[in-house]
Parts: structure tokens; sequence; C-alpha cells
């Protein structure tokens, strides 16, 4: 698991460094001139500098560095600033920084098998170093290939839209906001061991692939033409009703089983044409 610690400030390190290659400059300058141990001393000066020096790092804000100790994970230093740690230890830098993954454009199947193109956008960051660092192997790739993934397995759950599933409680292009929760719960679960936090998960395209675009439209248009004639027709039917009922209760005029046949017939057509009426003026009789 991870263990965050607090190592000690390195600015002091520092002085004694800047002091120490002072020093062998020093020494080896003077050492030319009078004595061979000056200049062993400026070497040792220098090495322990170079040695010190080593051990400072500089973390930046939102930055993190893991450390190693021959091979055993020791810690996270996730605090900003200047710090000096053991000169011996490794560092790996692991960025806490939200990110984001625009995914590409993928051709999948829908639950009733019709091929669509799907792509999402999806930020995230590194909550857990340790497993980012150590549980596999190039964090940023591993993201990747599993939103791909996730991507492929929410798109053949879900139907497209509920042309041909009436009874889907959810489609891919109503669900909306369920739809965004579901994808955000798997990457999470896929990405967990990773030490990923997914922050956000969204469909950014979403459409029938090319080779059905043209006959799924001309479905939708078909429904949606269906749908409103149904409409126009209730209402034509009510509105004849009620026209009959007003007749009828005000004795405007007395209409037998005929003339009321030819009445409604005359209402519909003016109700559900798709073009206005042109009236004709009958200077006979409904029976002549």
């Amino acid at each position: 698991m991870e263990k965050v610690l607090k190592p000690m400030s390195g600015y002091l390190t520092l002085v004694i460094c800047l002091v120490l290659f002072i020093a062998s400059v020093y020494f080896f300058i003077t050492g030319v001139d009078y004595s061979i141990t000056f200049v062993v001393i400026a070497f040792l000066c220098f090495i322990l500098s170079c040695f010190f020096l080593k051990g400072l790092m500089i973390i930046q804000p939102n930055h993190s560095r893991v450390l190693n100790f021959f091979g055993k994970y020791v810690g996270t230093v996730k605090e900003n600033g200047l710090f000096f740690i053991n000169p011996l230890y490794s560092s790996q830098r692991i960025s806490l920084r939200s990110e984001n993954l625009q995914g590409q454009t993928l051709k999948v199947n829908d639950k009733m098998g019709n091929p669509i193109e799907i792509a999402v956008v999806i930020v995230w960051k590194v909550g857990d170093t340790y497993k980012a660092a150590f549980d596999v192997e190039r964090y940023s790739d591993f993201v990747r290939m599993q939103s791909e993934a996730a991507v492929r397995h929410l798109a053949m759950s879900f139907p497209y839209d509920n042309l041909e599933d009436d009874h889907a409680p959810i489609t891919l292009r109503e669900g909306g906001d369920k739809i965004n929760a579901i994808l955000e719960q798997e990457l999470t679960e896929r990405l967990s061991k990773a030490g990923i936090v997914i922050q956000e998960a969204r469909i950014s395209h979403l459409a029938y692939a090319s080779e059905i675009a043209g006959a799924m439209l001309q479905r939708q248009q078909a429904t949606a033409i269906v749908a409103a004639r149904t409409k126009i027709v209730e209402g034509a039917v009510g509105m004849v009703d009620l026209a009959l009922k007003k007749l009828s209760e005000e004795n405007i005029v007395e209409l037998d089983d005929e003339r009321k046949a030819a009445m409604v017939s005359n209402l519909m057509v003016v109700l559900c044409g798709e073009k206005a009426a042109t009236p004709i003026l009958n200077a006979g009789t409904l029976y002549n």
C-alpha cells in the first residue's frame, strides 16, 4: 500500500553542498602549489558535495516521487518544495494532475447487433502511487487499453435506441447521465488495480456506422411520421365527435346515419390531409 513520507528540508543540505564545492576548489588550487594532501582533501570534498547533491530533489505542485532502496519500496513524497533524502534512494516521478483521455472512435455492435461508432472523453488522475508504479506496467498505457475495453463492453450491453427493443429501460442515445454513471463505475472497477481515480467519463461521439446510417435515418423518419399521423388521427376523431355532439345537443341540424357518415368523411379528409382543403359549392342535395 501507499506510504506517504515527509523528508527533511533540503535547504541546509544545499548550503553544505555549496560549502564543500567551494572548499574543494580552494584546496585543489592550494594543493597544486604546496601539497598533494590538499589535492586529496579537495577530491574528497568534491565527492561529498556530489553525494549530498544527489540526495536533493525538487517536487513541483501536483507531482510526487516514489522512493526505492535497492528494490524495496520506501514511500512516496507528495509535498512540494526542496527536500533531502538518502542519496542511495532511487526515485520515480509520478504526476498527480488530472489528465484527459480522448478515446478514439470505435466501431462496435450494440446489444441488438447494429454497428455503431462510439467515443468517450475520460478525466482521470493517479490516486495511489504505489499501485501505479508497481502493480501495472506503464499505467498510462493501462488506462488507455482498459478504457477502450470498457467502452466496447458498454456499447455491447445496451441498444443504440429503442426502435428494435421497445422495452429497453436504458439506451445509449437517451441514457444520458445513467449511461455515463455506468461507464464511470466500470472504469473505476477496471482501473482501481492501477491506483487510478476516474473523475468524469462522458460519451463524446455516438452514431450509427456509415454502412447503415442512411437506412436507420429513414427508419427513424418513418417512425416519426407514423407517430405524428397517429396523433393527428386521434385529434381529428376527437374533433369530429365533438362536432357531432354539439350539432345534436343544440339542435342545429338533424342528421341521419348517411349524412353523419358523409360529414365524418369530409371532416376527416380536411383534418388529416397534408394540404389545405378546397371548398366545393354543392347546388343540389346530398341525395341528388
